[in-house]
């Protein structure tokens, strides 16, 4: 009996897998239709459903067959890169939430390390920085589970929920002689991208994260900061990128292209098709003036940030402070599907203006700034480097030719200012002190030494 309700359900399986190729064929190009190939997908697709309808009828246990194709989902893309995953109906709904800029959570970002989860980002003023946990932190474990063995997509759900819940994240640190339990109260997340304030007539504008709009609220906070300076041209600008984990592709594009002429590369993206290769332009329009402009950098700096970074750095527009960037130089294109799941797919690999891939690199800066005074060595901070399964950047003829950017270091800071005297953000500090440096027309201490990122 149980032998023959097995094979009846095989029969269905095999039936509607079969189906399923046979619809899918006409989407693959034609190269990809060789006998073998659909022979060998047949076969595998013919395992899965044998396995599958085993499991179904002879496991111990009822199993829940939405949760075995999701899983089965999960553990295919598992064989890819991190930033290639599922998302079942509720966390793709989330994912949109995030977009738009707001949700209820801690305010972390993960990223794979190991067989375990690192902070990639602790967005400023959530339950999470107020708590101090900072980028690199382990995540060992949330309400007392270990967080091995869960996918991304899981541990972000868990960590998301209504306002005023109490979630309890274990975390591992350097230095940390055993694992800490910090009990945090999930709060209303509300992302404002963008922040900025006014140091004698030097702009300090901060891009969190990019989502919808970003670029438009950047452009109204720079307009605010005029009007705060009496009216007055800007001497300069501090594009703050720190520890903004990226988002969205167009307005990475948008941002860039506030500093930029017309009709300069921005970004290219190559991917397997050919409708996966494109070039975004700057627009010859509302072109911020020619100002001084510095953008900072750390390990926390990724993806759209370090899109932004690189085109302002090919260009020449900008001088680059900091430190390493994360170095994701792949883009995903989220698909949502029938079932209201999403699949966010990595289709193509980024290059800067110059043709420099940023895949397990990152952006270099111009010149090398510690987060702390004195600090000469590179943190050990996670990188897409260290991600497991992470892709290699391609070995291509543009990526080969690409200039190199070597990390210099000021032989001595740039002048102090009083105007910066209390601030206890160095990084900040010592970019304000350049540009005052600048637009003052005193010569700034430009000889540089080698310095190792």
């Amino acid at each position: 009996m149980v032998e023959s309700a097995s094979m009846r359900s095989l029969h269905s399986w095999r039936a509607a897998l079969a189906a399923g190729l046979w619809l899918l064929a006409p989407m693959f190009p034609a190269q990809a239709r060789e006998p073998s190939a659909n022979t060998l997908s047949y076969e595998q697709l013919e395992v899965f459903a044998r396995v599958l309808s085993y499991v179904e009828n002879n496991y111990v246990d009822p199993v829940d067959e939405r949760q075995l194709m999701q899983g089965a989902i999960q553990g295919m893309l598992g064989t890819l890169d991190p930033h290639t995953v599922f998302m079942p109906p509720e966390v793709f709904k989330e994912m949109k939430i995030d977009t738009s800029g707001e949700y209820g959570g801690v305010g972390l970002e993960l990223a794979p390390a190991g067989d375990g989860f690192r902070v990639s980002a602790s967005i400023e003023d959530t339950p999470a920085s107020r708590a101090g946990i900072r980028v690199g932190d382990e995540l060992v474990a949330i309400d007392g589970e270990r967080t091995r063995g869960l996918s991304h997509a899981e541990l972000m759900q868990r960590m998301r929920g209504p306002a005023g819940k109490r979630v309890l994240l274990t975390i591992m640190r350097e230095g940390f002689s055993a694992p800490r339990e910090l009990a945090l109260i999930r709060d209303h997340v509300r992302i404002i991208s963008v922040e900025g304030a006014l140091y004698g007539g030097i702009a300090h504008v901060k891009v969190k994260s990019f989502q919808d709009r970003t670029a438009f609220y950047l452009r109204k906070e720079l307009d605010r900061l005029r009007a705060q300076n009496g009216d007055k041209p800007l001497r300069g600008v501090v594009l703050d990128l720190r520890n903004n984990p990226g988002g969205l592709l167009e307005q990475a594009v948008a941002v860039s292209d506030l500093w930029l002429p017309g009709n300069l590369t921005i970004v290219s993206t190559r991917g397997r098709n050919p409708s996966q290769t494109t070039e975004e332009r700057s627009k010859d329009r509302d072109t911020e003036p020619d100002y001084p402009l510095v953008v900072l950098v750390n390990a926390g700096s990724a993806s759209a940030s370090e899109i932004v970074a690189g085109a302002l750095q090919d260009h020449g527009r900008a001088t680059i402070l900091g430190t390493q960037t994360f170095g994701k130089g792949s883009v995903q294109t989220v698909i949502e599907l029938e079932d209201g799941s999403g699949l966010k797919l990595t289709v193509a690999r980024y290059y800067t203006p110059k043709g420099r891939s940023i895949q397990e690199k990152g952006i270099t800066p111009d010149y090398q700034v510690a987060e702390s005074t004195g600090e000469r060595a590179a943190k050990d901070e996670t990188r897409e480097k260290d991600l497991e399964r992470h892709f290699k950047a391609e070995p291509g003829a543009a990526a080969e030719d690409a200039p190199v950017v070597n990390a210099k270091r000021f032989t001595e800071e740039p002048r102090a200012w009083d105007v910066t005297s209390k601030l206890t953000d160095h990084q900040l500090q010592v970019a304000l002190n350049y540009l005052n440096g600048l637009v003052r027309g005193t010569r700034p201490p430009m000889k540089a030494s080698s310095a190792t990122p």
